[in-house]
Formats: C-alpha cells, sequence, structure tokens
C-alpha cells in the first residue's frame, strides 16, 4: 500500500552500502521508522530529502507494518539552521526530544507543527536561541501531557505568588513559603516574575504567537533553566545533543 504524507526526518542512521532508516514524524501517522533505499548515492532522487531536519513531501510504501521511502520532496531544508554550528546541535537535540515523545503511529499534528515552527524561528525569524529553546521544551511538555499548572500557587491560591517557584516534578507553581505544603520531596526552583508571565504565555497564550514575547537577561537566563530543567525531571532522562549543545555555547 502507498501512502502519501508530509514529513520530518528527526534521524538518520546509515545503512549497508548506501542506503538509510529514517526516522521521520509524519503528518497523518506520528512517527515512522523508514527505509530509504540507495538514498547515499549522488544520483539518487531521495539524496536531498533522506538528511536531518528536512521537511518534505512522501510517497511510503507499507508492507507487513515496514515502510519504504519510494519518492520524496523537500519543503523545507531550514538552511541557515544547517549552516550554523550552534543552530545545527539545537535544532538536532529539539528533533531528539521530538523522537522521544513521539509514538509510532500516533498522530500528533500540534508536536509537528510545534518542532517546524520552531526550526522556522531558528531559521528566519532572529529569536533569541535562548527564547525558542525554552518555548519549545515547555510547550512540547504541554501537548504531552506533562502541563505545569501556573495559573496560581498551589497550596495557597494567590494569583502573583511570593516570591515564586516551580515544583519540577509535580509541575506546580507555589509561593516559597507554601513550599511544605506543596511537598518537601521534588525540588523547587525560584522564578523570576518575568520568566513567569512567559511560561504563562507559552503554556496559555496563542500557539500562532509562542515566540511573541521579549525578556530581560536575567528573565531569560531563569526562564531557559527552569523550561530545561522541567522537561528533563518529567521525562527523567537527558540528551547527547543537549550536552553537545551546551559544549558548544560554552566554547569547549
Amino acid at each position: 500500500m502507498h501512502i502519501t504524507t508530509q514529513g520530518l526526518v528527526l534521524r538518520e542512521v546509515n545503512y549497508k552500502e548506501a542506503d538509510k532508516i529514517l526516522t521521520v514524524l509524519t503528518a497523518e501517522g506520528g512517527k515512522r521508522t523508514v527505509k530509504a533505499r540507495g538514498c547515499r548515492r549522488k544520483s539518487s532522487p531521495l539524496a536531498a530529502s533522506a538528511q536531518l531536519l528536512v521537511y518534505a513531501d512522501m510517497t511510503l510504501f507499507e508492507y507487513q507494518e515496514r515502510f519504504t521511502l519510494n519518492e520524496a520532496e523537500s519543503i523545507r531544508q531550514f538552511w541557515h539552521v544547517k549552516s550554523d554550528v550552534e543552530l545545527l546541535a539545537l535544532g538536532s537535540y529539539f528533533a531528539e526530544v521530538m523522537e522521544a515523545v513521539a509514538v509510532e503511529g500516533r498522530p500528533d499534528p500540534a508536536a509537528l507543527s510545534l518542532i517546524l515552527n520552531s526550526l522556522h524561528a531558528l531559521d528566519k525569524l532572529n529569536k533569541p536561541q535562548d527564547l525558542v529553546k525554552a518555548a519549545f521544551e515547555l510547550k512540547l511538555m504541554c501537548l504531552e501531557g506533562y502541563e505545569p499548572l501556573l495559573d496560581a500557587c498551589a497550596a495557597c491560591g494567590l494569583p502573583q505568588p511570593e516570591e515564586p517557584r516551580l515544583d519540577l516534578l509535580q509541575g506546580v507553581l507555589h509561593c516559597a513559603a507554601c513550599k511544605e505544603e506543596v511537598g518537601e520531596e521534588g525540588v523547587s526552583l525560584p522564578l523570576e516574575r518575568s520568566a513567569l508571565s512567559a511560561m504563562r504565555h507559552i503554556v496559555y497564550g496563542d500557539p500562532k504567537r509562542l515566540f511573541s514575547f521579549q525578556l530581560d537577561p536575567k528573565g531569560l537566563d531563569c526562564l531557559g533553566r527552569v523550561c530545561e530543567d522541567f522537561l528533563l525531571t518529567q521525562l527523567d532522562r537527558g540528551f547527547r545533543t543537549l550536552d553537545f549543545y551546551k559544549r558548544l555555547k560554552a566554547g569547549m
């Protein structure tokens, strides 16, 4: 059976002499493992589309729940991202996280839209890397069922908590003084008020305006730290691409 779809390549692994095994996030079928035969040959019509972070029109052949890439034509290559080593490392981190949360065969159009919009923001919108990274991490957690409760303190109900903090494990906002009532086991991180406002924008705001906010350096640093730690805590794992990205940012 032939399936026509659009998909973003999240991972590529060389296979045999000229093939690749691709992990593709598709519009209709969610995550798919796809064999691209002969795509590493220079003359292959699949070569341009069978690459990391390429979004393409694809024709897949399905046989016994296995997929082969028959035809492909790239829609977006995200050239600016690929020409900058830091941006490419960050885009690769987005792809690794998405591969970790996506489910084989489960459609997740909102997640596909999120990663495409995040790559577009890095590629064309000239947004700060830390801002795009934090928005991607927090919004993805919301889409995958880990949405934090940020409307008020989880203990006293104060809409603007005194010395606000986020409990990373429970995903709840609380005042510093209400920590014991929320629970003593989890780690809580302090929040700048500007960072809290940005988080509320990401969680509750219009997805089409996801990156439409600005922060001072202190607020952006806080937002980046909290969103990253929240994602890592909720998924209970690390990411090699994140470690590499951090080494690049540190100049190592």
